[in-house]
């Protein structure tokens, strides 16, 4: 599955299985899985995992803007 902007969408049980918190299951937890994943391979190593990171916050930013012209188009 992918969600309105062409990213892969995880499932619950993914997410369950991940361990991703309920707060965090959103439209990038898909790209949060792996980061977590990346993190973990690499003991959370400040300059490893770097593109993931950045992925993920721009989703998180995306999807924000998103949610913000949905609530101004009301």
């Amino acid at each position: 599955q992918s969600n309105q902007q062409g990213r892969p969408q995880a499932t619950e049980e993914e997410m369950k299985e991940a361990r991703i918190p309920i707060a965090w299951r959103d439209s990038c937890a898909a790209i949060l899985i792996d980061l977590n994943e990346c993190r973990n391979k690499h003991y959370h190593l400040p300059n490893k995992c770097t593109e993931l990171k950045h992925a993920y916050e721009k989703c998180q930013y995306e999807d924000y803007e998103r949610r913000k012209k949905e609530y101004e188009a009301q």
